[in-house]
Parts: structure tokens; C-alpha cells; sequence
């Protein structure tokens, strides 16, 4: 005869318990292959980006700006309600008016003369707009962190007249940011939030960028592995210490956000926390089970990385033994 014996609870506990780790390890070893895979790309993606050729296009695109900033009769700072479509839309009449003017003219010097002499740039917030020559309007973009400035980008729109679409026809902006989508769902039917949203793009990705440098360079012995995408939306970096080891998973769904709207954080016991947070059915269940940290997660929403890094370290034991100890969950 047989009979059906149930299996005792506290062990199919232990092997859910367990179940959980392995799954949760067997996702982040892809999660670090797959950031393995990136930093890779990123590498030589940079190398090939880095060439003679990429050089000059910046180089001669800058030389350009530069040469149409100089020539001007004044820049004008624009606030608030004075950048709007109306003044776009006048730089772009005066770029093909002077265009005309230029084919027409039978002394192509005197009215190059002329036309420096009335050249007018505006600077709105970090962008500067200039005429340049033929049909062309350009941008240059100015990105800071922390007050200090970093790269400039150009972006050149062209249209071949007042009445048509502007296109973008050729910029230094990072291939891996998105703008060659920006163009097709703004630049036709809103030129001034493509060049604002443009702007925003590359403030956003320099500032999360400078945010992955800081930690590295201040806590760089702390840490015991970083991966990030190339446009710094995907973050995933590990903390070693003594009593656990903390895995941090930052998500930027938009591009234009400074902080993560997707954390995780997840500590892993070991030493004398391990005893204290295993299940207590036998062998199945001796493996260690991560806890959330719900205080770093809060942290890394509303802080900057540095910053949120610095609070997580700072209460990083306390929350272990409220975890670990008998205590709540932070």
C-alpha cells in the first residue's frame, strides 16, 4: 500500500528560498554579460569615433561657428517668451533672404562686407543660433556639470527654402543619442522644441555621464564592478562590503532625466549576517536571500549618483542589522 506523505512546509520554503537565489543570480550574470558585451562595443565604438575624419568635421564645424560668432554685429540673450517660433521663424527668412541677395548680387564681396557687419547671434540658456553661410542655420551647445563646462555639440539645419521643412545636415552630436528620431518627430512640426529638446538630450547625458566619473573617481576602491550603456540610461554597479555585498540596477527611460525612475538595490548577507538570515530547514536552505534596501532606492530617485552613494554608504550597516538581525526591513 502506499501513501501520499506531505511535504513538510518549512522545507518547500527553503527550496522556494532557494529557488529565488538561483534565479536571481542566473539574472545578473546575464545582466553583466550583457554590460561585458557594451563596454566592449563602447570601446571600439569610441576608437572609430575618435578617427582623423570625425576629428575634423568637429573641427571644422567649430571654426565655422566660431568664424560666424566673431563677424557678428551683436549676440542677444533671449529669456523666457522672447525664444519662441516667431524669431525662428525671422532667423530663417533673413538666412534665405541674404542667400538670394547673394546669388543675385553682381559684387558677391561688397555684400559679404555688408552682410558680416549686420550679423546678429542669440544665445538662449546654453544654446547659441547663428546664421551661417548659404541656406544654414546653426546651433552650438553648450554642456556643463557642476558649474563647469564640458563639451560643446553643433547641430547645422538647412532647408532649400523659407517655405519648406528644415532637415539637420550634419551635426557632432553622439550617434548613440536619438536625434535622427527628435528629427522626424519635431524638426517639420516644431523646429524650436527639436533645437530645445536637443539640448536637452545632451545636457542630460554629460550630467549622468559626470555623475558615473565622480563615484568612480571618490569611491572608486569601494566598488567592485560598474557597467553602463553608452548614453548612461542603464547603470549597474556593485558594492563590496565587509558584512555584504550590495547590487545597484539604474534605469533612465527618458533621456532627458538626471535620475533613475527604476532602482533596484539588493543586499546579499555574508559572514555573520548569513546565519542570521538563512531558513533554518537544513541544507536546502543555507544560501543567503537578498533584501531590497528600500532607503538606498529612495536615495538614488532623488539625489544625485554621488550623493545618493554617499547616504547609501553612510547607513549601509544600520539597515543590515535592522534586516539581518531580527529587525524590519528598511
Amino acid at each position: 500500500m502506499f501513501y501520499n506523505v506531505k511535504q513538510p512546509r518549512s522545507l518547500s520554503q527553503a527550496m522556494g528560498e532557494v529557488n529565488f537565489m538561483q534565479e536571481e543570480d542566473i539574472r545578473l550574470e546575464t545582466t553583466r554579460a550583457r554590460f561585458a558585451n557594451v563596454v566592449k562595443r563602447h570601446a571600439q565604438l569610441t576608437e572609430r569615433l575618435s578617427r582623423d575624419s570625425d576629428k575634423m568635421i568637429f573641427e571644422r564645424l567649430q571654426k565655422e561657428f566660431e568664424a560666424a560668432r566673431a563677424s557678428q554685429s551683436q549676440e542677444i540673450n533671449l529669456d523666457g517668451e522672447q525664444w519662441n517660433d516667431g524669431l525662428l521663424a525671422t532667423i530663417r527668412e533673413q538666412v534665405h533672404m541674404e542667400a538670394d541677395r547673394k546669388a543675385t548680387s553682381g559684387d558677391a564681396n561688397d555684400m559679404l562686407t555688408s552682410h558680416f557687419q549686420e550679423k546678429v547671434t542669440y544665445r538662449v540658456g546654453n544654446k547659441v543660433i547663428c546664421c551661417l553661410e548659404g541656406t544654414r542655420i546653426g546651433i552650438l551647445y553648450e554642456t556643463s556639470f557642476a558649474g563647469e563646462p564640458c563639451e560643446l555639440y553643433h547641430c547645422v539645419l538647412e532647408s532649400k527654402s523659407f517655405l519648406e521643412k528644415m532637415t539637420v545636415l550634419e551635426h557632432t552630436i553622439p550617434f548613440f543619442l536619438p536625434i535622427r528620431e527628435v528629427e522626424n518627430d519635431l524638426l517639420s512640426s516644431n523646429a524650436m522644441r527639436f533645437i530645445d529638446h536637443i539640448g536637452e538630450l545632451l545636457q542630460a547625458y554629460v550630467d549622468r555621464r559626470e555623475q558615473v566619473r565622480l563615484v568612480k573617481e571618490l569611491y572608486g576602491n569601494q566598488i567592485g564592478e560598474l557597467y553602463h550603456s553608452l548614453p548612461y540610461h542603464m547603470i549597474e554597479f556593485v558594492l563590496e562590503d565587509s558584512d555584504c555585498k550590495v547590487t545597484v540596477s539604474l534605469r533612465y527611460p527618458d533621456l532627458v532625466s538626471v535620475l533613475p525612475t527604476r532602482v533596484k538595490v539588493l543586499a546579499w548577507p555574508m559572514h555573520q549576517y548569513k546565519k542570521s538570515h538563512t531558513s533554518s530547514a537544513g541544507a536546502m536552505g543555507s544560501q543567503p536571500i537578498p533584501a531590497r534596501l528600500s532607503y538606498a532606492e529612495d536615495a538614488l530617485r532623488t539625489m544625485s549618483l554621488p550623493e545618493a552613494y554617499a547616504e547609501i554608504v553612510l547607513n549601509l550597516q544600520q539597515a543590515l542589522q535592522q534586516m539581518f538581525q531580527g529587525g524590519s526591513p528598511s
